[in-house]
């Protein structure tokens, strides 16, 4: 594991026995402002503690800013180590981007960030699952941090799950695979559930803490936050248009890849309503971007422990032209009529696709199409993928438009 750090704090850790995960949010904000109060009756010596902010890259402004304004000035006074921290490459490196005792600001993003992985992908979180986004941007580079600076020595870590997340917590301890690490869990000890961490920091600083989470998450609609969460994108109409234009590259190359499952983002905002306008409009100046003509295929197959289910998709992406939306509209239409493929044009934002071959219900099946989408998808396909594609497709697995 390799490690930069912009930072020059040079701070000594020796004697470092408990790490506060701090995400921003309302739950860790609201524990670490009221252990701040009186630190020893919670436990703590401010002396040994690390707290550890995991950067997405991608965190609302207001977020940032209430951290900024009300958090960093309670860490300074009590001179509490501040340690932010990113993952640095898709590889398992990270980066210390500040470590202080007088946190100053906090950061935006480090040399990696979720976004870039989605963006390059051409893909959107998937709600099914683990939230391998998380574990990818958060779970593996605390994980890191905390081998690198506190080796095999036992120590305790603060997870700011409230009180109404009991399962979480199970689900934390039962996931540890650090035999030195005592998981702690005081707002489920203090019986606060997020009502009362809101209410506490509302009384305690005067403004409604916002929930934590990426601009890009896929997760609002599935906790009932899907109004408060298009508020936030009519509040950041710059935001919003980025996020769309991430998911339109991502139904450009997989129709069933909206951000919220069967609901797309794009749906969700109505040219007619005063209030979402400037949205589509910074949606539409995001399209202005140069576009891309890529081949995709996609092999969907049988699970392999059960032929009724199915198993992981494999995705060959290939970046074929770049050039103007209109042109790269234009040029596939004259090859898919000349073929007598199917061609599919959005008229209003200008994706042009057509089918070369489409899937079937029934498994195994595959598909491969032609599109054109903003540019900044790059080629990949799993190594086994061609060996793969061949053995399907002679089988006659697809529908031939």
């Amino acid at each position: 594991m390799n490690a930069t750090t912009p930072s020059a704090a040079g701070l000594s850790v020796d004697g470092i026995d408990l790490v506060i995960n701090w995400g921003l949010g309302v739950d860790s904000t609201a524990y670490m402002v009221k252990m701040l109060e009186d630190p020893a009756a919670h436990g703590v010596d401010l002396a040994r503690t690390l707290v550890m902010h995991q950067l997405t890259g991608d965190e609302w402004p207001a977020t940032r800013a209430h951290a900024e304004k009300f958090v960093l000035p309670l860490l300074r006074e009590h001179r509490v180590r501040l340690v932010q921290v990113a993952r640095a490459s898709r590889a398992l490196e990270i980066a210390v981007m500040d470590d202080s005792r007088q946190p100053e600001r906090i950061i935006e993003r480090g040399p990696w960030a979720l976004w870039d992985e989605y963006e390059a992908g051409g893909t959107v979180p998937q709600q099914g699952g683990m939230r391998l986004c998380s574990l990818h941007a958060k779970g593996e580079v605390g994980d890191a941090l905390i081998a690198r600076e506190l080796g095999d020595r036992p120590f305790r870590q603060v997870m700011g799950f409230n009180a109404d997340e009991a399962l979480r917590s199970q689900r934390d301890e039962a996931a540890s695979k650090n035999p030195q690490r005592q998981g702690v869990y005081p707002l489920i000890e203090w019986g606060w559930g997020r009502e009362q961490c809101e209410t506490y920091l509302y009384e305690r600083f005067g403004v409604r803490w916002e929930k934590s989470y990426c601009s890009f998450c896929c997760f609002p609609v599935s906790m009932g936050a899907l109004a408060d969460h298009l508020d936030r994108m009519r509040a950041h109409p710059e935001i919003a248009g980025r996020v769309l234009r991430l998911e339109y590259t991502s139904v450009s190359l997989n129709p069933q890849a909206k951000l919220f499952g069967r609901r797309s983002l794009l749906e969700q905002f109505n040219p007619g309503r005063a209030t979402d306008r400037p949205v589509l409009a910074a949606f539409e100046e995001e399209l202005t971007c140069p576009w891309a003509l890529y081949h995709v295929r996609r092999i969907l197959p049988v699970a392999k422990v059960d032929p009724t289910r199915r198993g992981r998709p494999m995705r060959s992406v290939e970046r074929v032209h770049v050039g103007r939306a209109a042109a790269l509209g234009r040029r596939l239409r004259t090859v898919a009529e000349r073929h007598g493929y199917p061609v599919e044009v959005d008229e209003r934002y200008g994706r042009v696709r057509t089918w070369i071959r489409r899937r079937e219900a029934v498994l195994p099946t595959v598909e491969e199409l032609m599109v054109t989408a903003p540019y900044h998808v790059r080629d990949k396909q799993v190594p086994r993928f061609e060996r793969e594609w061949q053995a399907h497709s002679s089988r006659g697995v697809g529908r031939r438009d």
